[in-house]
């Protein structure tokens, strides 16, 4: 399944001047790492973020924001942002900051 390359670029760019940040394809999408955790990706045309149990369920509340769900259960502690919801970079940039402050809680891997 193809995912947006434009969008994964811009996250890509937004993420450049992060250290311990990789690049996986897998399920269909592209993830990227950081710290050996799972922060952010590009599931089709949307922003798919990692953003912890408080602020997730929080995000669902937001406009364009739904739960990550490719199987038919919703991935715990992850959000799908629709492209309206990321249509500029500050808006983009929010998502990517959101993340990776959850995900810097985390232990390394």
């Amino acid at each position: 399944m193809a995912f947006d390359a434009i969008l994964a670029g811009r996250i890509r760019d937004a993420l450049a001047r992060k250290k311990n940040v990789e690049e996986r394809k897998m399920f269909g999408c592209i993830c990227f790492i950081f710290n050996g955790n799972a922060l952010a990706g590009v599931w089709k045309n949307r922003l798919i973020a990692r953003l912890g149990p408080d602020e997730g369920e929080a995000a669902l509340l937001e406009p364009h924001v739904r739960a990550f769900d490719i199987t038919g259960k919703a991935m715990r502690n992850w959000v799908a942002v629709e492209p309206e919801g990321v249509e500029h970079d500050d808006q983009l940039t929010n998502w990517i900051e959101r993340a990776v402050k959850f995900v810097k809680t985390l232990p390394k891997k």
